[in-house]
This record gives C-alpha cells, structure tokens and sequence, in this order.
C-alpha cells in the first residue's frame, strides 16, 4: 500500500541533521523500508551501526544520497560509459556498486569491497536529509542480522528499543522491495 509523503517540519530536519553531525544513529524510512543511518565518515557511528545490526563490518554497507553532486567525487574518477551507466539509473530506487578508485569512503563502510553501493535517492525524506547535512548518508536496512527489514517505525522501536539517537518520522516511498543492486562494472544484477 502507497501512502502519501509527509515531508519533515524544518525543526523536525533540523534535530535529525544535528543528531548525523553529533555522531548519532538515526533510524529513517527510505523507499521500501526503515533504515539505519549516520554519517559515512565518522567511524564510531558507522560501528554503532554494523554493532546494532550484529553485521560483520567485511559485508560493507551502502550509501544513499540526495542528489548526485553529493556522490560526484566517487564518478569522477571512473571512466565516461561507468558514470553513464550509474546516472542512467539516479534518483531512483537503484543502487550501484561503484569502484572506489581512489578510497575515499572509509573502509569501515566499504567493508572488504574495492567498489561502494551508492543510491542516489528521489524519495523526498532522503532528498532533505542529505541536503541538511550536505552530503551522503549510510543507509542499510534497520533490523538485525537475520531478521525482516522493518516496515514500519514500530518494528525499529522493537528490535532498538532505546538504542538509537533519533527515529526520524516519515513514510515509506512505496516500493515493496529493497532497492536493486547493479554493479556497474560487469552490468550484473546482484539483488
């Protein structure tokens, strides 16, 4: 069932923007379901993470922006008919293996992969969270290893209870899914 997206109030996006820039854990809904999110670059947030889902840090985790400006650094160094290929699929419920030539999102996000899962979303609650804090954020799926994804923010508040910094409020975008994941190298569909 679709509903209708209900945009965050600027208070509302300014708390959960100011919880990401503090080093917090955020639990938010994406396109098909709730995820877990912090900043790609602070180390002991994405740990928090990969703690509270009991996942190894070796599987990697994806990221998610708001628009491509945001993740242009990663397509910049790959060459022409790899960039088109991921553009061809953005805004949208896609995600792309991208190759991290040059490292630069840390390994705790990447995990033991030379390429970075990279969404750049069109679902508005993304779109103005990334945007407040003017850059990516990890986005992986909020339940516990083995566990369904939850759909709903009942579900998040069941398997966390108390351990996240913010549950941001908001809608799923409608898909039943999680996004495919394209790798855009060898052209394969791996979810």
């Amino acid at each position: 069932m679709k509903s209708s997206l209900q945009p965050l109030s600027d208070w509302q996006l300014a708390q959960a923007a100011q919880t990401i820039r503090s080093g917090g854990v955020i639990a938010y809904p994406t396109e098909a379901v709730w995820g877990l999110g912090c900043d790609p670059w602070d180390k002991d947030a994405v740990h928090r993470i990969l703690e509270l889902k009991q996942r190894p840090m070796e599987k990697g985790l994806i990221v998610v922006a708001g628009s491509v400006a945001q993740i242009d650094f990663l397509l910049r160094p790959l060459p022409e008919a790899q960039r088109q290929i991921a553009l061809s699929y953005w805004p949208g419920p896609v995600t792309c293996l991208i190759p991290d030539l040059e490292q630069q999102i840390p390994q705790t996000v990447r995990g033991r992969h030379s390429s970075i899962a990279v969404r750049v979303s069109d679902h508005p609650l993304i779109k103005a969270l990334c945007g407040a804090i003017d850059g990516p954020l990890v986005s992986t799926s909020a339940n516990p290893a083995g566990r369904q994804p939850a759909r709903y923010s009942w579900q998040v508040r069941r398997y966390f209870q108390n351990r996240l910094d913010r549950l941001v409020p908001g809608n799923l975008g409608g898909h039943r899914k999680p996004s495919r994941i394209i790798d855009i190298v060898s052209g394969k569909q791996l979810r």
